[in-house]
């Protein structure tokens, strides 16, 4: 069959990308910080051999990225995984797969970092997928200033450190490193536990689905509106409490 324009728009939204030079799509199926079981493996290697070329590339983004599905087998993939508690996705201007480095059994881990990314993905990746922002936003848990994962290059990086024998998060926001755009994240100025960090992203999430314009990087915002007007809006919890308001509200032109 011919593949269309509209064809390849079509399953993109759900983690389906066209293969260069062929009708075919790579999926990805979306981990949980990177964390896949020896039983989510098998899943991957079965849907690989039964739907594609039987062969898996794993993405930057610790996503299982499965090559060479034919466009009409899609939906039957998709349902395969689903049956196994597997899911595609990981594309489009909304919160994008959380990534993390293995902190939780590094020997370098000041936080865990499984942990909490499973509270993010859980809060934001899987509780907010539908809602639409000025453009992609990724996040980083990293578990040491050794900086494996690159929080810094994140919209919203968090970093495990230490203060007077305290293991706490830095938060790094607006890193990107792109084709368009090269910024380092700009860390906060308050330290935060990693219960509080959650409602840190979400809060500086609205701040961004309220100020930022479509197609701008949240980097792009926080240089345009100053550090300070970000820092002076998550103090309090102002954002959190206009949440329904800000998230109805339209995206900025």
């Amino acid at each position: 069959m011919a593949i269309t324009k509209e064809d390849i728009a079509s399953v993109k939204g759900r983690g389906f990308l066209i293969n260069r030079g062929t009708e075919c799509f790579s999926g990805r199926l979306v981990s949980v910080g990177g964390l896949f079981t020896a039983e989510d493996l098998l899943a991957v290697s079965e849907c690989a051999k039964k739907f594609g070329s039987g062969e898996v590339a794993f993405t930057s983004r610790l996503s299982a990225e499965i090559i060479g599905i034919p466009f009409e087998k899609i939906p039957e993939a998709e349902a395969f995984m689903a049956e196994r508690g597997l899911y595609f996705g990981g594309t489009g201007a909304k919160v994008r797969p959380i990534t993390a480095c293995k902190g939780t059994t590094c020997i370098f881990g000041i936080i865990d970092t499984r942990a909490l990314a499973k509270v993010i993905h859980d809060r934001f990746y899987v509780g907010m997928r539908g809602v639409a922002l000025p453009h992609k936003f990724k996040i980083s848990v990293g578990g040491c200033p050794n900086s494996c994962m690159k929080p810094s290059l994140n919209d919203v990086g968090i970093e495990g450190c230490r203060q007077g024998g305290v293991s706490l998060c830095r938060v790094y926001v607006g890193g990107t490193w792109g084709r368009t755009m090269q910024r380092m994240g700009t860390p906060l100025s308050t330290l935060y536990t990693a219960e509080e960090i959650p409602d840190v992203i979400e809060k500086v999430m609205l701040f961004y689905r309220e100020n930022g314009k479509k197609k701008e990087r949240l980097g792009a915002l926080v240089d345009r509106v100053g550090i300070e007007a970000l820092e002076a809006a998550i103090a309090t919890d102002d954002l959190l409490l206009r949440r329904d308001a800000i998230l109805a509200a339209p995206i900025l032109e």
